[in-house]
């Protein structure tokens, strides 16, 4: 399985990647984390980036993703190549021999959640923070998903707080591991045992 979140930077993605991976680690899957490669890029992001530097993320992301997905049966990526395609379009418009790519690669993912914006970007020492950026980004996401006829299931814009949840039903999980389930058992019986 290997899943991915969408959207733009500052939308909750990391904490949700996280959330996931630690949830799939209690159902006792082999689970990996491909966080976001932009961060170990050697040369300028954000609204300063080049070509050069978005086709490294691009291809960064691919080589993690393969790497991630050899020894695990459960993948969670902090961004998919079409969020990492964006910001390159955003800087130098669309190439078609990466739409090619990055139309292809989408298909390797299992499951797709779009993380929708709503809150600004706080700055971490890498993350632009200009609102207008950031809904830029979302919008040329959105855009390609379109173009792209991408299938992704869209996270409320109303309930962030049930993110995980949604998320969950979502992939079929059970939103509490067995194995708590079993432990409450105990616990519910051995209150009976004890006229609790």
């Amino acid at each position: 399985m290997k899943v991915a979140f969408l959207g733009s930077h500052g939308t909750g993605k990391t904490t949700l990647c996280y959330q996931l991976a630690a949830h799939l680690k209690k159902l006792d899957r082999h689970v990996d984390l491909v966080k976001e490669v932009a961060r170990r890029c050697p040369l300028p992001l954000n609204r300063e980036t080049t070509l050069d530097a978005q086709r490294w993320i691009l291809h960064t992301q691919i080589a993690s993703e393969i790497s991630a997905v050899r020894d695990h049966d459960a993948v969670v990526c902090d961004r998919a190549v079409l969020d990492n395609y964006a910001y390159l379009v955003q800087r130098g418009g669309r190439i078609p021999a990466l739409d090619a790519l990055v139309s292809e690669w989408m298909k390797t993912y299992d499951t797709l959640f779009k993380v929708p914006v709503l809150m600004l970007p706080r700055f971490d020492g890498v993350r632009d923070t200009a609102p207008e950026f950031q809904g830029r980004i979302d919008t040329i996401i959105d855009t390609l998903i379109d173009e792209f006829d991408i299938d992704c299931h869209r996270l409320s814009e109303t309930e962030p707080d049930a993110w995980l949840a949604e998320i969950l039903n979502a992939l079929a999980l059970p939103l509490e591991p067995p194995q708590i389930s079993l432990f409450r058992s105990e616990q519910d019986a051995s209150g009976l045992d004890r006229g609790e």
